[in-house]
């Protein structure tokens, strides 16, 4: 698989094979190329309203944060491994039709991956027709904008009351977290799935403290904590982890 992904490149840089490949990336001037190596490596499939029961919690949440946000309070939310930004943008959806003045409420979204092509492709926020697919039509029409294309496939542009709300930047996981405020909601969802169970359960603990206290933590449907308590979380739900402040 990962030499099937990276054939193009040394075809790119004319190099004969993947050792010579190698060197360049472990040399000084191989620094640009391992943005490359890391687009061609890491999967990125994302869809609006994945796992839709998530969704359905995140109103719920929303409700809890309303006495706190209407008091001047802030509510925030990480889409940590967002891919083409889709999920953050489905999150934004979900609150703006929950609750269709959130705009005067301090309720943000940051959204993050490794991967600076899809950051790039996120904060451009335009996507072609084939990767609307989740999103009901009347949906669409109320969020979406169709612009001039390219190609024959029509595209569309998310809506700037959408955008604004949302916040996206380069985080790789492993390497240390900048953020300093915690979060009332945490989508990360197919993407430990990649890592081993050690590299896994050295990220629960910073899940945990990047958490609010009464906060969620959504996992991929494939993916589980294994022993919740000894992270300091509680299944509540499909996926779906809390702090446990029992």
């Amino acid at each position: 698989m990962i030499q099937s992904r990276l054939r193009h490149r040394l075809r790119d840089l004319g190099l004969v094979d993947f050792p010579s490949y190698c060197a360049l990336i472990e040399s000084d001037q191989g620094l640009d190329e391992r943005q490359h190596l890391i687009s061609a490596l890491t999967t990125n499939v994302s869809h609006f309203f994945r796992e839709d029961h998530h969704f359905e919690t995140l109103k719920s949440e929303l409700d809890r944060c309303l006495p706190k946000l209407r008091a001047g309070g802030q509510m925030r939310i990480w889409s940590a491994g967002c891919s083409n930004g889709q999920e953050a943008l489905s999150a934004a959806i979900t609150l703006m039709e929950h609750l269709p003045g959130i705009a005067d409420l301090d309720v943000r979204i940051l959204a993050t991956d490794i991967d600076p092509k899809v950051v790039r492709f996120a904060r451009e926020g335009v996507y072609p027709q084939r990767l609307l697919g989740g999103v009901p039509a009347g949906l669409i029409d109320k969020y979406f904008q169709q612009v001039e294309a390219v190609t024959d496939e029509p595209h569309f542009c998310a809506h700037q009351r959408l955008r604004s709300m949302i916040r996206i930047n380069e985080l790789n996981l492993l390497a240390p977290w900048p953020m300093k405020k915690r979060f009332e909601v945490i989508f990360c969802r197919n993407v430990v799935i990649y890592f081993d169970i050690a590299t896994q359960e050295t990220l629960w603990p910073k899940f945990h403290a990047a958490l609010a206290p009464e906060g969620v933590l959504f996992l991929g449907h494939s993916e589980r904590i294994s022993d919740p308590a000894r992270f300091g979380f509680i299944c509540t739900g499909p996926t779906t982890y809390r702090p446990d402040t029992r």
